[in-house]
């Protein structure tokens, strides 16, 4: 196994001393994990955030192993890491990615979908810019999932958007994070909490 390809890091895990296990979403091959060497250091640790954009290089000798991965850092997330409500909507998407994808099947969509959620967290002047988006991709990733339709609202309006998000939310528990061995929605209640705030 060789592949080289532009991924968006969903989630990352210390491994023995110094290594790290990171979850990589790619829109040609989907949900990867791979080893980093390394991982932990000062060089490493700030490549490994998730929700940034990498260039990955993953190796593996026999097709189930874990693949050793090399990255370098395309787009950081960092800056936007100090402001609570970026951060635990950043947090959500990554966490929720990992946590409901298989591994290695592709999903181009949702890699679109996601790369296009975090540069709007990023970049919109207030939550109101990128809730829409964040709802869209939830939708969309039930669907592609198989756990049929969902319509977020038409109305922009902060109410609206809030009670499709706590709908969302019953309906990502119930289906694919009903199995999830980590607390995934406790992400999710961190964000519902800082939205209310603004709400």
């Amino acid at each position: 196994m060789h592949i080289t390809a532009q991924a968006i890091v969903c989630a990352s895990r210390p491994h023995g001393e110094t290594a790290a296990i990171v979850r990589l979403l790619t829109e040609s091959h989907g949900l990867i994990a791979g080893y980093v060497a390394g991982g932990r250091g000062r060089q490493l640790r700030p490549v490994l955030v998730p929700g940034n954009v990498v260039e990955a290089e993953l190796r593996a000798r026999v097709e189930g192993q874990l693949p050793y991965a090399k990255l370098e850092l395309i787009t950081s997330r960092g800056p936007w890491l100090g402001e609570p409500l970026p951060a635990a909507a950043i947090g959500w998407a990554t966490s929720l990615t990992a946590a409901a994808l298989p591994e290695r099947h592709a999903y181009p969509p949702l890699y679109g979908a996601l790369a296009a959620l975090l540069d709007a967290v990023c970049h919109a002047p207030s939550a109101r810019g990128w809730l829409p988006a964040l709802l869209a991709y939830e939708t969309l990733l039930l669907r592609e999932l198989g756990y049929g339709e969902y319509a977020p609202p038409g109305d922009g309006e902060m109410p609206a958007l809030l009670a499709a998000f706590d709908a969302l939310g019953q309906r990502l528990d119930r289906y694919p994070l009903a199995e999830s061995r980590i607390d995934v929605m406790g992400a999710r209640a961190m964000l519902r909490e800082r939205l209310a705030r603004i709400g």
